[in-house]
């Protein structure tokens, strides 16, 4: 797979020349580096021994799992290009409708916390996927899940169950990584979307929405 020119402006449909791309140009360093941490895991240099198809696999599901359709399109279209024959893309996609909740939710380690906890389902991969999938490729997406909807559950325990499906240690940094960007680019790709909305709105009709745009513009000047 090829890196492509910028991952967040794709997502979010941003335009050169308009007003959302001259935002983010203000910070062109802090632009170069989301884009280095998608090349650092989409492309990297060094892969290891976590594989093209693992890392474009969660991404579809994690993309999903946010209901992202444009992102999802995106790591899907790169998915079923390292899937070939293996059916992996489509057990993905099933797992995606099987695994997809309103959250987050879970339960906070400390009693103290209590009455803040909320249930929710537990998602496992069903069981006739996890020959499709292997079982490095289903442990990683019940972790994905876990890390998305119940994050306050994010436990050793959690971890131990990558590690015994055939995680490494570095293995599951790399997973653990590749879930956080997803998360936050997905906000950012969001945010950029509707910012976009409201500036061209403020165009049409400067005089009833450039007031409302101002909070968005300051809180994504960074992004």
């Amino acid at each position: 797979m090829t890196a492509t020119p910028d991952i967040i402006d794709l997502l979010a449909g941003i335009e050169p020349g308009s007003p959302v791309d001259a935002i983010r140009h203000e910070r062109p360093e802090t632009r170069a580096q989301a884009q280095a941490s998608f090349d650092a895991l989409f492309t990297p240099a060094y892969p290891g021994t976590v594989s093209e198809q693992e890392r474009y696999a969660v991404a579809t599901f994690v993309s999903g799992l946010h209901a992202d359709t444009v992102s999802r399109a995106f790591y899907e279209h790169g998915l079923r290009a390292v899937d070939g024959s293996t059916g992996v893309a489509a057990a993905v996609l099933t797992e995606l409708d099987l695994g997809y909740a309103v959250g987050p939710f879970g339960h906070y380690p400390s009693p103290r916390l209590a009455d803040e906890n909320t249930d929710g389902p537990r998602y496992r991969v069903a069981g006739a996927h996890r020959d499709i999938l292997g079982s490095r490729l289903a442990a990683a997406l019940e972790h994905a899940h876990l890390l998305v909807f119940r994050p306050r559950e994010a436990s050793r325990e959690a971890l131990q169950t990558l590690l015994d499906a055939g995680w490494s240690t570095t293995d599951v940094v790399t997973l653990s990584q590749l879930v956080a960007f997803l998360s936050f680019q997905l906000r950012v790709v969001s945010g950029l979307r509707l910012l976009g909305v409201d500036l061209n709105a403020a165009v049409d009709k400067p005089t009833t929405a450039s007031v409302d745009t101002t909070a968005s513009v300051s809180t994504l000047r960074g992004l």
